[in-house]
């Protein structure tokens, strides 16, 4: 397991200040005194900094990073966690087995669906263009209506592959983006430096992550295509994720994957209680609801550890 963060810090000392010892005298020359007892304030000041100490404590990624591994480790699953804020004076960069490579599954498709809003905004590709169904894009997945032929436009195929994860409009995007190669080539170059998407399709959380921070900050094509793109991963048909553990407190903009054992979610979360957020999740060995239910508690601990930030 590793653990890696980043931020400022500020910290916090308490001096004592000690008087010199006295000089030693005859115990016949010195009344005795009642013993004092203790000054109300002095205790109040006390629990105040007690209180202060464990307050900055929850605030701390190590306190976050030991909440993740005891919810990871009473699932029975393997996961990774990438956590970036994006405001705030001094922005937690924070990652559990962030380079860890997981299978992709279909978060794939969100590094397909950035590089096609990025044309888009910036007029190299036309989202009313038409893509023609080949029978080499064929996977099972949510639709069924493909045929020798039938051609879509971009922008249907996106709406297919960012709200219903469906496999065959994602091989068609890639196809028509120019390929694995290509998609490839424009991952690595937005930061998802570790990842092989769609051939051997595998990435990591913090290559996911990379991506999100990259897009949210307007690097990938700026406010056009986050325009274009955020409508496409919002209110998704598997909201089980990430937004279930923000549990509607904020808009979660966002793309799954699922494939045997493994379930993902990487996402922005738009409104935290700290400002916005990307948070990405990779688990494997458990599969179906206990996947989802692990990248919930996931979600809902960061949540909670952002709440303590914005104090």
């Amino acid at each position: 397991m590793r653990i890696a963060w980043r931020a400022g810090v500020v910290a916090c000392f308490v001096f004592l200040s000690v008087a010199p010892a006295a000089t030693a005298v005859q115990a016949s020359s010195v009344p005795m005194l009642p013993p004092v007892a203790p000054w109300p304030a002095a205790a109040a000041s006390i629990q105040s900094f007690t209180a202060a100490a464990t307050e900055l404590e929850a605030r701390s990624p190590l306190a976050l990073g030991e909440t993740v591994e005891s919810i990871i480790g009473a699932s029975g699953g393997t996961a990774s966690v990438s956590l970036v804020e994006l405001g705030g004076p001094s922005p937690v960069v924070w990652s559990y087995n962030g380079g860890e490579v997981f299978t992709a599954a279909s978060t794939y498709k969100l590094a397909a669906l950035m590089m096609l809003a990025d044309e888009v905004a910036t007029g190299t590709t036309g989202p009313d263009g038409y893509v023609c169904y080949e029978d080499s894009d064929y996977e099972d997945g949510w639709f069924d209506d493909y045929s020798d032929g039938a051609c879509y436009t971009r922008f249907e195929l996106a709406q297919r592959a960012g709200l219903y994860s469906d496999n065959t409009a994602g091989h068609m995007l890639v196809r028509d983006l120019g390929g694995a190669d290509a998609l490839n080539a424009w991952a690595a170059a937005g930061g998802a430096t570790a990842s092989v998407f769609f051939t051997d399709n595998t990435t990591t959380s913090n290559d996911l992550a990379a991506l999100w921070t990259a897009e949210a900050k307007g690097k990938l094509g700026g406010a056009a295509a986050q325009a274009w793109l955020y409508p496409l991963l919002t209110h998704t048909a598997t909201e089980a994720g990430i937004p279930a553990g923000v549990a509607s407190r904020s808009t979660v903009v966002h793309k799954t994957g699922a494939i045997d054992l493994v379930e993902n979610d990487a996402a922005l979360v738009e409104s935290g209680p700290n400002g916005a957020y990307v948070l990405t999740v990779m688990t494997d060995d458990l599969g179906g609801d206990a996947g989802w239910q692990l990248i919930a508690s996931i979600s809902a601990a960061v949540w909670t550890f952002e709440a303590a930030r914005a104090h």
